[in-house]
């Protein structure tokens, strides 16, 4: 299963380099960063971005096609939630298009409402 990462799972996983290592050692690595994610996920200052970027170095990012775009669009209006972000309908995109994954995310409840409309493929999971 892909693992898959919002801004909120790349900022716990930069933190905690126990528990990358524990998901190397589990074979749910490497995760995938949609490349969106970046724009929340980073500063543009290399020096508070330093454990950010060496994270993401690690990690599969991945550009946002005109495919993906147009999923997570469908995925986000069929949600009919208000405030759900075009990121985080990228993210569970990205998930869905991987065929089923568990996002890591500090927003379950956006994420998860999106999800609801991949037909149970992707999980949310707070880090």
């Amino acid at each position: 299963m892909t693992t898959v990462l919002d801004s909120g799972g790349v900022t716990a996983l930069a933190k905690d380099r126990a528990l990358v290592n524990s998901l190397r050692k589990r074979g749910a690595w490497p995760p995938v960063v949609p490349a969106a994610v970046l724009v929340e996920s980073l500063t543009g200052d290399h020096r508070l971005d330093f454990h950010t970027n060496r994270l993401l170095r690690l990690c599969e990012v991945r550009p946002v096609t005109e495919l993906m775009a147009r999923h997570a669009a469908a995925l986000r209006h069929a949600c009919r939630r208000d405030g759900v972000s075009a990121v985080d309908a990228i993210v569970v995109a990205a998930a869905d298009q991987a065929g089923g994954g568990v996002v890591w995310t500090s927003d379950p409840d956006d994420i998860a409402a999106v999800a609801c409309n991949t037909i149970d493929r992707v999980a949310t999971l707070y880090p």
